[in-house]
């Protein structure tokens, strides 16, 4: 005899197989879309992200709920991770994990010391979308020592994917031991072991602020970053030189129409200061359209001589009221610097910089086209060679057009900073390698 189920029975059974599913560990599901929280009704449940992470396969989309998630999350399969709308919220946040605080869950490529990402996403993933979340270190556990884990908000490590409007807020440490920059906080973090196990990373139409040392930072040969209008402020100023978006140590990419803000060094200017764009020992990076503001130097390509930093271009792009640093800052050789325009810095507009390196800088650089306001010289042209100035550039305000050295007078003091810190800057950007 053949018995036929009813539908209520139907759903009964696919319920408890779910359950048997979930409570025996196995075998991951087919990819699905699932949802983390109770804000959908039907489908499948998780309680946690980190358990929907591990639930699903390759491909599946996992939705996450309003609400905070005390947990740290770890990614290694592609997938799409985002936060849905529900009862008028849309605010999902991960939060320190209770009761055991922030722990260390991978550790850096290049000095192998402690991490503890709130979001990581590691090898084998390609493909991973974070979107429409926010990840929150307030109150965090970390004293800040220098050998304790360096907090970080979202974390790519060797693998791929896509930043889309998010929040990283509150890397922060404990203030009490702000100077060690070791162990000061990053929002988000790009790094690669190399060209064989790329970082490729889009992060674009997000936040980040609260942070310790750096905004948003892609490190090593092997990663390239997209960072596409997003919000980058600071919390100047401060005794860590704080920098807003870094591309580093060989990376490559785009930074375009970001706003950048408040990244002020407020310590011994022989330590480094602060940027709000820093490209260090990088080549082949396009710098265009970015607002910088009340920075202590507004846009710096740097290098210390150990990496090529050739062919790096800063077009469109507007610095506003740097604090004791340049608007732009050169200290590099071979970049193409066009159409931009620097408002009240309070050292130079440009600077070809020859100061900051124990190797040959600001040489061989193309200046052209460009508008300073307000500034102690429009270009300090060092005392490198090979530079050229196809287009005239346009001055206003200035107390001499093109200066030659490295140094010149203030034009502007700010209140927040010390009035010792006038007579002796250094123009070296303060780079992070985790």
């Amino acid at each position: 005899m053949t018995r036929t189920l009813g539908q209520g029975q139907k759903i009964s059974l696919v319920a408890a197989a779910i359950a048997i599913w979930v409570g025996l560990g196995g075998q991951p599901l087919r990819a699905a879309t699932v949802t983390v929280g109770t804000c959908v009704t039907g489908g499948i449940h998780f309680a946690t992200i980190q358990a929907a992470v591990n639930g699903v396969s390759a491909g599946s989309t996992i939705q996450v709920c309003p609400g905070n998630y005390p947990e740290q999350v770890v990614i290694n399969k592609n997938l799409t991770l985002k936060g849905i709308e529900s009862g008028g919220a849309y605010n999902p946040v991960l939060v320190i994990p209770s009761p055991a605080g922030f722990v260390a869950n991978t550790s850096s490529l290049t000095s192998g010391a402690p991490l503890a990402a709130q979001i990581v996403v590691e090898s084998p993933a390609t493909d991973v979308e974070i979107s429409y979340l926010a990840v929150d270190g307030s109150g965090n556990n970390l004293n800040g020592g220098c050998s304790d884990p360096r907090l970080i908000g979202i974390f790519f490590q060797n693998a791929s994917g896509t930043i889309n409007y998010v929040v990283a807020r509150n890397q922060a440490q404990n203030t009490a031991n702000f100077g060690c920059a070791g162990s000061a906080g990053l929002g988000i973090f790009v790094q690669s072991a190399g060209p064989s196990t790329p970082a490729d990373v889009t992060i674009r139409n997000s936040t980040v602020y609260g942070y310790q040392k750096n905004g948003i930072t892609a490190n090593e040969m092997g990663t390239t970053v997209r960072v596409r209008g997003n919000s980058v402020v600071g919390a100047g100023p401060v005794v860590i030189a704080q920098n807003g978006i870094q591309v580093g140590f060989g990376a490559t990419g785009i930074v375009e129409n970001n706003t950048v803000a408040d990244d002020v060094f407020n310590g011994d200017p022989a330590a480094g200061t602060g940027s709000g764009i820093l490209i260090y020992d990088s080549g082949d990076t396009s710098i265009r359209g970015n607002s910088v503001a009340f920075t202590q130097t507004g846009i710096s390509i740097a290098t210390d001589g150990n990496q090529s930093d050739n062919n790096n271009t800063m077009i469109n792009n507007q610095v506003v009221n740097t604090q004791l640093g340049d608007g732009i800052d050169l200290c590099s050789n071979g970049n193409t610097v066009i159409a931009n325009s620097v408002f009240s810095s309070s050292r130079s507009g440009i600077h070809l910089d020859g100061s900051c390196s124990s190797t040959s800088t600001g040489n061989n650089n193309t200046v052209s086209r460009n508008v300073v306001n307000d500034a102690c010289a429009g270009i300090l042209l060092g005392s490198g060679t090979g530079n050229t100035f196809p287009s005239a550039n346009t001055y206003a305000n200035v107390a001499n057009t093109t200066l030659a050295g490295d140094t010149c007078t203030p034009v502007i003091v700010p209140d927040v900073l010390q009035k010792s810190q006038v007579s002796s800057p250094r123009h070296g950007s303060s780079p992070v390698r985790p």
